[in-house]
């Protein structure tokens, strides 16, 4: 059966880490919102009255009856049919306890170019903004990042991994938030990243995968932009 993904068309997005997971594992899915008519059903299902469950908003899997929100508990559904998580359930509950804490860190991320509300436009808000980028340089981004470069470091030599030797959904998505972060923070990145260096091998290391790499040079791909949750303003990154 064909999974139905949905979420904005045109920006990457809390969608990027499902599709990272279906892409990685070769599965049947289809981009909803970017087909004809699908930007519709998309909205189509978040108004819909009728019983059964209703998501507040995007991403959200539909597969067969059943409809999944929040990019973690898609990608914890996911997990174990895409082979992208532990067999055991203390591995599953660590992985979505992992992807939970990438979720506050995009949230932290998105609140640096929009502090006051999603409602007011960057300009609008650009004082407040300019006070949140400092504080998220010099003390959000390194904790998150510490805290992440900690826990690949629990799983010694060779390939890099968040979880148990073997490529998870946690993984992709470690990939997916330093690529946000180069794009939005160049100069921080630049600056920071030697002193992540097990992030670094793992985001070059997942890159190389045979179908990251083609979904990462397909049409699939979407460009970040300034109109997702990973923006570039220059006045926000470090000099």
């Amino acid at each position: 059966m064909t999974y139905e993904l949905y979420y904005w068309d045109g920006i990457p997005g809390r969608g990027e880490f499902a599709r990272l997971a279906l892409e990685q594992a070769g599965a049947d899915y289809v981009d909803v919102a970017r087909t004809d008519g699908g930007m519709a059903r998309m909205m189509a299902m978040m108004k819909t009255k009728t019983s059964g469950f209703t998501p507040f908003a995007p991403p959200f899997l539909k597969d067969g009856d059943l409809v999944i929100s929040h990019a973690a508990n898609i990608l914890l559904y996911l997990g174990n049919r895409l082979g992208l998580a532990p067999d055991d359930e203390a591995g599953r509950i660590t992985a979505n306890g992992l992807q939970l804490g990438i979720t506050d860190f995009v949230a932290e991320v998105h609140d640096v170019h929009h502090p006051i509300g999603v409602s007011l436009y960057f300009e609008d808000q650009k004082d407040e903004a300019l006070r949140r980028a400092e504080d998220f340089r010099g003390e959000r981004l390194p904790k998150f990042l510490s805290y992440f470069e900690k826990q690949l470091a629990k799983n010694g030599q060779g390939q890099v991994h968040a979880l148990c030797h073997a490529l998870s959904y946690v993984d992709l998505s470690l990939f997916h938030l330093v690529e946000g972060l180069r794009y939005a923070f160049p100069n921080t990145m630049a600056a920071a990243e030697p002193e992540y260096p097990l992030l670094v091998a793992l985001n070059a290391q997942v890159r190389d995968l045979p179908r990251i790499k083609a979904y990462l040079a397909s049409e699939r791909r979407l460009a970040f932009n300034e109109q997702g949750i990973f923006r570039y303003y220059p006045e926000l990154d470090a000099s």
